[in-house]
């Protein structure tokens, strides 16, 4: 009986990069806080593990350039 040939990557959730709150803080330079603040606000979506947050890497790359503004 031949191999069964395995579907090349699942879709959805598990292609997704999840980021600790610490690590976002880092990425934006910003306190751990202000990310706590973004998140229980809407701003910035997250989904919880146990106590934690965890955020998808592309959502803060989404609200990093929604953040631009033009100040000249």
């Amino acid at each position: 009986m031949p191999a069964k040939k395995q579907d090349p990557e699942p879709q959805g959730v598990a292609q997704v990069q999840f980021l600790t709150v610490a690590e976002v803080a880092t990425m934006m330079r910003v306190s751990k806080m202000t990310v706590y603040r973004l998140v229980h606000n809407g701003e910035l979506p997250a989904v919880r593990v146990g106590k934690s947050f965890r955020v998808p890497e592309k959502a803060v790359h989404s609200y990093l350039e929604g953040a631009y503004f033009d100040a000249g």
